[in-house]
């Protein structure tokens, strides 16, 4: 019995089809670049000037045909709205793996197509379905140690992923004496890639293994509620592995605030803007604050959550949070 070698029996597949798209793609001048899986068109397309289309824009289409391409796919899709995008997933083999993304240049050419393409027959007897993306930006990672604080973490992932806008640390909910984080990313396509670094680089933080996925809509909700009863029921004094630990402030608030200035001014960064909001009050004079430093600089904002106490009476803690997350951020410029 005779056995074709791996690569012969791929191309073997679907040939006709395949060299349509080739001749296609040959006339058309468009440019298809295939990468972990997916061959993708644009992102952005030839010409096009400015930032990326907001959410909303992009489409998800299943159900497809699998020996269907791109020269059937983005000549349909295009005919009503511009697109800036158009992923096709694909096997080994070179079929399709059945779905599709396409983004549009503005969200009225998304809504178009779902209006014009879902149920469509693409071909007789198949019907296509297209419905709005959820381009999902947040992924959980599990199993971190309860010694790994938010500032190490956040050092990590900035040098291994891109587009980290946050970083929240809760106890984890599978694993005892672990803590779970819920990473948020810029985009979709940098949530994805980050994803895909930390799963394949077997990331390691305190020497332990940690597992990454797409954050669970259900989990996310179970996380939330109980964050939000835990700072209520926290007696002074009592140890609870859900509430963090607020940090000691030094005893000259202002030195710290000065010391990152000097930093940012050494580095030609630029000076530091700071925002701050009181999101939580404990009765024993805890308040819990969401802070973001944007440094010019630095390419993306330091964000975070931070417990402090007001150093005295009638004082709000805006300037003590302040101090708390610029210790982070000079620690993860490694200048603590």
């Amino acid at each position: 019995q005779h056995h074709l070698p791996p690569q012969m029996w791929t191309n073997s597949i679907n040939q006709a089809n395949k060299m349509a798209l080739l001749t296609w793609a040959k006339e058309t001048g468009i440019d298809l670049v295939q990468v972990n899986g997916q061959r993708r068109y644009g992102g952005p397309p030839p010409g096009w000037v400015g930032d990326p289309p907001p959410a909303g824009t992009e489409v998800f289409i299943g159900k497809l045909p699998q020996d269907m391409y791109e020269n059937v796919l983005i000549p349909l899709f295009q005919s009503v709205g511009k697109l800036y995008e158009f992923r096709l997933m694909m096997t080994f083999s070179g079929l399709n793996r059945g779905f599709a993304y396409a983004k549009y240049s503005n969200r009225r050419g998304a809504k178009e197509a779902i209006a014009a393409f879902n149920n469509y027959e693409v071909r007789q007897g198949c019907a296509i379905v297209v419905c709005r993306s959820t381009e999902k930006c947040e992924l959980s990672m599990d199993g971190l140690a309860a010694s790994v604080r938010r500032w190490e973490l956040e050092a990590v992932l900035r040098r291994v992923t891109e587009g980290v806008l946050s970083i929240t640390l809760y106890a984890s909910p599978c694993q005892k004496r672990a803590q779970l984080a819920v990473l948020r990313y810029s985009s979709h396509h940098a949530a994805a890639m980050a994803k895909k670094t930390l799963m394949e680089g077997n990331t390691r933080l305190s020497g332990l293994e940690v597992r990454v996925d797409w954050l669970n809509p259900s989990l996310k909700q179970k996380l939330q509620s109980r964050e939000e009863k835990l700072p209520s029921s926290r007696v002074q004094g009592a140890k609870h592995p859900g509430v963090p630990k607020p940090a000691h402030l030094p005893p000259v608030l202002r030195d710290t605030l000065d010391r990152l200035n000097a930093l940012c001014q050494r580095r030609y960064l630029g000076a530091p803007l700071f925002l701050t909001k009181c999101i939580q009050a404990n009765p024993n004079g805890w308040l819990r604050f969401w802070c973001r430093v944007v440094i010019p600089g630095c390419p993306v904002p330091f964000s975070g959550f931070t417990w402090v106490r007001p150093a005295g009476p009638g004082r709000s803690g805006h300037e003590e949070a302040k101090v708390a997350v610029a210790l982070q951020v000079l620690r993860v410029l490694g200048e603590s």
